[in-house]
């Protein structure tokens, strides 16, 4: 099981006093962190480091977030990692840019130390729940194997980013049930996370995508269900 005392943290941002503080903030919790000042030099740190938290600013040089985000996403070491934005942008347009890219939060500045050690212990407790559920889920044509974070559609294997797949995974869990929106944030994102309700509906779209339309259909109005009938 993790815990503070074994999580990495990367913290990217191309202002160092915020560097500082994230960095003072998290070691004094005992997170192991590692920083660097843009999305390019992100990438290249992760791929050394192999954090399991990207505490990431949007509006960087060289590389922006949303770019280093998709490109962090498509590599496999990395289809699991919490990714969390950083920004003084709190337009609703910026948050669904970087939950399409792969965001699995968004933090707004300035940042309050308190607040975001709060969001990193959520992440922590989730990662321990998940730890001890059943670990292999069998309905509807799939194979849902949360120790590798795949799917299994007969012989072809989908892996899917961590949020997608606690997404499918829960909804597995108790089929043919509806789940409102806020229900399901609170399910798979928790109550100590800030996301939109839009998350849902995108990370819907992209599970569809890779396992096709037939598993999780929409009840207008209401929900989504994992559908068995």
């Amino acid at each position: 099981m993790q815990t503070a005392a074994n999580y990495k943290v990367l913290v990217v941002d191309d202002d160092p006093d915020i560097v500082e503080l994230l960095q003072y903030n998290l070691a004094r919790e005992g997170y192991d962190v590692s920083v660097a000042e843009n999305g390019k030099k992100a990438v290249e740190v992760a791929q050394d480091t192999k954090p399991d938290v990207i505490l990431m600013d949007v509006m960087m040089p060289v590389l922006d977030g949303i770019a280093a985000c998709r490109q962090l996403r498509e590599i496999g070491d990395f289809r699991n990692t919490h990714i969390i934005f950083l920004t003084a942008r709190a337009e609703e347009f910026s948050e669904v840019a970087a939950f399409e890219a792969g965001a699995d939060d968004f933090i707004t500045k300035p940042i309050k130390p308190r607040a975001l050690l709060s969001r990193l212990a959520a992440f922590t407790r989730r990662d321990a729940q998940l730890e001890e559920q059943n670990q292999v889920i069998e309905i509807g044509g799939l194979r849902i194997d949360r120790n590798s974070f795949a799917v299994y559609k007969g012989d072809e294997k989908i892996t899917l980013p961590k949020k997608e797949f606690e997404l499918l995974a829960f909804l597995a869990t108790t089929p043919n049930k509806v789940f409102g929106r806020e229900e399901l944030l609170n399910n798979v994102w928790g109550s100590d996370v800030y996301v939109i309700a839009r998350t849902v509906d995108v990370h819907i779209r992209k599970v569809r995508e890779k396992i096709g339309e037939d598993n999780i259909k929409t009840i207008k109005g209401v929900g989504y269900k994992f559908n068995t009938d």
